[in-house]
């Protein structure tokens, strides 16, 4: 996804999701400071549906700001209002617009891809949920048909009603989009252990990526979160820890950094963050240590 960035082609490609307070090229700023190669920020206010729209002199600067610190790539992290599995038919189109607004908010800033979670069916069924996903990435690689931001579905955690626990219902919206090479992948490593994927040995590790690589292909990952765990393995509970300190431990991350096939896969930090910045530099440098590179 990236072809250039602060590690170099050889060193480990990690960063954090970082605040937008001020404008959106405030989050290169945090994550330079940080001492990022990467980074994933909001487009827009997590919490509001609507936004101005971006003007030129904020996407020149974005642009500017990544250009100097040499930070890339720019993932996006779509809000977490969005329910695009709603079997409600008003918050269902209320999503699927939403979506394609920050789609396009991407496209302007030259964001590689846009996370988002998939949704919860609210009782109605994996089947039908997955189907109303597809329709809303349908609808916005098709009102977008020049964009070049991926849209990346997130693996979930699986609590209650939520789809995207497993691979093969991933595989199941995927297979549903019709321009299928605008699509992929983001793993987050708290929700697969959460969802019963158990990374934490050497075996378990390369279980959950040769399972992966078989249902969706590891050609279609392009990021990946890396948190550790505040609940024990399989509870289905999402609650991110610093690396390290929760159920998932260090070695998983360790596996996962040293894997060759995932090098410039962009992996990045959603851990808990204090003012000084201090948690983000901590968690970055064990991640580097975990590649074997210096922190």
């Amino acid at each position: 996804m990236a072809k250039t960035s602060k590690a170099g082609a050889d060193g480990p490609l990690v960063g954090a999701h970082m605040s937008i307070a001020g404008g959106v090229f405030n989050a290169v700023l945090h994550a330079e400071t940080a001492g990022c190669d990467c980074v994933q920020l909001f487009v827009k206010s997590s919490n509001q549906w609507r936004a101005k729209p971006l003007t030129e002199e904020e996407v020149a600067q974005f642009s500017a700001e990544r250009k100097r610190t040499g930070i890339d790539p720019a993932i996006a992290h779509a809000s977490y209002l969005l329910n695009c599995a709603s079997p409600d038919a008003a918050l269902w189109e209320k999503s699927r617009d939403a979506l394609l607004v920050e789609y396009e908010r991407c496209d302007q800033l030259g964001i590689a891809g846009l996370v988002f979670h998939p949704g919860s069916h609210m009782g109605t069924g994996p089947e039908q949920g997955l189907g109303r996903i597809a329709n809303a990435i349908n609808h916005v690689l098709s009102n977008t048909p020049t964009g070049q931001t991926l849209i990346l579905l997130e693996t979930t955690a699986g609590t209650g009603a939520h789809l995207g626990a497993t691979f093969e219902e991933l595989k199941a919206i995927l297979d549903k989009v019709d321009r299928g090479e605008r699509a992929g992948v983001c793993l987050d490593t708290c929700h697969i252990f959460a969802a019963g994927y158990d990374i934490r040995t050497e075996k378990g590790y390369k279980d959950t990526m040769s399972s992966f690589d078989s249902v969706i292909g590891l050609k279609r990952l392009h990021a990946i979160h890396c948190n550790d765990s505040k609940y024990d393995f399989g509870t289905r509970k999402d609650r991110h820890e610093h690396l390290g300190k929760g159920f998932i431990g260090p070695d998983a991350f360790g596996f996962l950094m040293r894997d060759p096939r995932l090098k410039r896969v962009p992996k990045l930090l959603e851990t808990p963050k204090d003012e000084a910045g201090k948690f983000d530099k901590m968690n970055l440098a064990f991640l580097r240590k975990q590649a074997g590179a210096k922190p």
